[in-house]
């Protein structure tokens, strides 16, 4: 039994451990926040469901790093949906958007592979921390060749942070109606992360990666898994995906759902909110810093415009705006 159960509602991320099986994790539900990133764009159903996907993963990363800064999630791939871009800035601002081969998310769909690994393709995803220009970078890589995000997740925590790590991520539409108005149809986002972090860390090994070219004949590495943790990861991997966006389940419900039987504390959730970084200023600034040549070439109909690929935004200019601008 959870010694604390704090409400969760939607856009936030609940931090939770439990004690009894060395385990430490984060839910993430998302509605207003997503449901704003999607609508903005037109995106196909599967592209919204494979971007919402990543503003999930990406909430339950960022949220866990105490930093000030910025935290980019990124995809390039030579799949259908050539990028996804998540950007997180501390403390709470969330953005999103994905680059798409409309035709080949169609013809892909139609072909029934309209899974997030169908999608990507090959390519990889890469996990950024910017805390400012007086900080250095550090950007983690995970290949992607036929992997879903949860899987690439995965990976990245074996090879890079090598700590036990499961991760479930859900997307999904729900339909709505307010008194006297149309249907509506919303989308939601959910995820749950669960480390195995021990005090002893030998207890944390694990199985080696396989490294693709090893000579026939040759055993696999394997390790028996800690008790505490296949049992931590196996309640984790039950999780349907409907428990994670349902609107009427809090995050404690399901957490206690969940690890009743060895006991779950939660901690304060925090709060996440869709907001752009973009602004007129920031803008304008980006077109003075190219040369006169090239901001002669962006003239379109006697004026400059813009529009932010994460906001669709669209900002105007008069080019006598920068006449005055040095090369």
């Amino acid at each position: 039994m959870a010694e604390t159960l704090l409400e969760a509602g939607d856009d936030t991320v609940l931090p939770f451990a439990v004690e009894a099986l060395d385990a430490r994790g984060r839910v993430v539900r998302l509605g207003p926040a997503v449901d704003a990133i999607l609508h903005r764009h037109d995106y196909p159903p599967s592209v919204s469901r494979l971007l919402g996907e990543a503003v999930a993963l990406a909430a339950l990363l960022a949220t866990s790093m105490k930093f000030d800064g910025r935290f980019i999630l990124q995809t390039q791939s030579d799949g259908p949906v050539h990028m996804l871009v998540v950007d997180y800035e501390a403390p709470d601002r969330i953005r999103a958007c994905a680059r798409f081969d409309r035709e080949a998310v169609t013809a892909s769909v139609a072909a029934g592979r309209d899974r997030p690994e169908h999608l990507l393709g090959t390519g990889h995803l890469a996990m950024t921390v910017d805390q400012g220009p007086h900080m250095s970078r550090y950007q983690g890589v995970v290949p992607l060749d036929g992997r879903s995000l949860e899987d690439a997740a995965h990976q990245y925590f074996t090879q890079s942070e090598q700590i036990p790590t499961r991760v479930r991520l859900a997307v999904s539409e729900v339909l709505t109606r307010e008194p006297g108005q149309e249907l509506k149809r919303l989308w939601r986002a959910g995820g749950i992360l669960v480390q195995f972090l021990p005090e002893a860390p030998e207890r944390m090994r694990q199985t080696d990666l396989h490294p693709g070219d090893a000579p026939e004949g040759i055993e696999a590495h394997v390790l028996d898994e800690d008790d505490a943790w296949a049992e931590a990861h196996s309640l984790v991997d039950t999780v349907e995906d409907d428990e994670l966006t349902d609107p009427r389940l809090a995050a404690s419900e399901l957490l206690y759902r969940l690890f009743h039987e060895r006991g779950v504390r939660v901690y304060d959730p925090q709060g996440l909110r869709e907001q752009c970084r973009c602004s007129r200023e920031t803008v304008a600034g980006m077109i003075a810093s190219f040369s006169p040549e090239e901001r002669r070439d962006m003239v379109e109909n006697g004026r400059v415009g813009v529009t932010c690929e994460f906001c669709s935004t669209h900002y105007d200019f008069d080019p006598a705006e920068f006449a005055d601008q040095a090369d």
